[in-house]
C-alpha cells in the first residue's frame, strides 16, 4: 500500500494535529491499536508539556508526536515504519479516488479507476503470455518463457481475485 498514512498530510497526522489542538488524545485513538493507547497517551502528555517551551520546542515536540502516532499506526497495518514522508506526495489514482469518494460520498470514480487498471493489467499480461505461448514450441527456453509468463498472469489474476473477495488481508500484502 502507498505510504498514505505515513505522510505529513495523511489522516494519522491530521488526527494527531486535531488531538493536539483540542488537547484530546482520543481523537487519534481510532488510528492506533487499542493496546498502544497508553504509549500514545504518554507521548501526547510529554508533547503538551514540551510545547510550552517556545516555537522550536513546539515544532519538535509535535513532529515527535506525529512520528509516534504514525509508527504505532503502522503496527496496526502490519507494515514497517520507515519515517514520516513529506506532505504533497502523489499516492496514486486509487488513493486519490478513495479520498475523493469519502469527500463526495460516492465510490463511482474509485470503481472506474480500479476497473481501468485491472482491465489494462489483465489485457497486457494476457497478450504477453499469448505471445510467449505462440513461440513455446521453438525451444525449451521459449517454453520456459511461456511458462514464466503464464505463472505471472495466473498469480496476477489470483491476487486481484483474492484481494477483491477479502481472501488477502492488508497484513498479508
Amino acid at each position: 500500500m502507498p505510504p498514505h498514512c505515513d505522510t505529513m498530510d495523511g489522516p494519522v497526522v491530521a488526527a494527531a494535529r486535531q488531538a493536539l489542538e483540542s488537547q484530546d488524545v482520543t481523537l487519534v485513538f481510532p488510528w492506533i491499536p487499542e493496546d498502544k493507547e497508553e504509549e500514545v497517551r504518554q507521548a501526547f502528555n510529554k508533547t503538551l508539556n514540551v510545547r510550552k517551551n517556545g516555537s522550536e520546542a513546539k515544532e519538535l515536540a509535535d513532529y515527535w508526536f506525529f512520528e509516534t502516532c504514525v509508527r504505532v499506526h503502522r503496527v496496526m497495518e502490519g507494515a514497517p515504519y520507515t519515517g514520516l514522508k513529506p506532505a504533497g506526495l502523489d499516492e496514486g489514482p486509487a488513493v486519490r479516488a478513495v479520498d475523493e469518494g469519502f469527500e463526495t460520498g460516492s465510490v463511482d470514480n474509485l470503481l472506474g479507476v480500479l476497473q481501468e487498471a485491472v482491465d489494462k493489467g489483465v489485457r497486457e499480461r494476457f497478450a504477453h503470455s499469448m505471445g510467449k505461448k505462440a513461440g513455446a514450441g521453438e525451444s525449451v527456453e521459449a517454453a520456459r518463457d511461456w511458462v514464466r509468463s503464464y505463472i505471472d498472469f495466473v498469480h496476477y489474476a489470483k491476487s486481484i481475485y483474492d484481494t477483491s473477495t477479502g481472501q488477502i488481508s492488508h497484513e498479508e500484502e
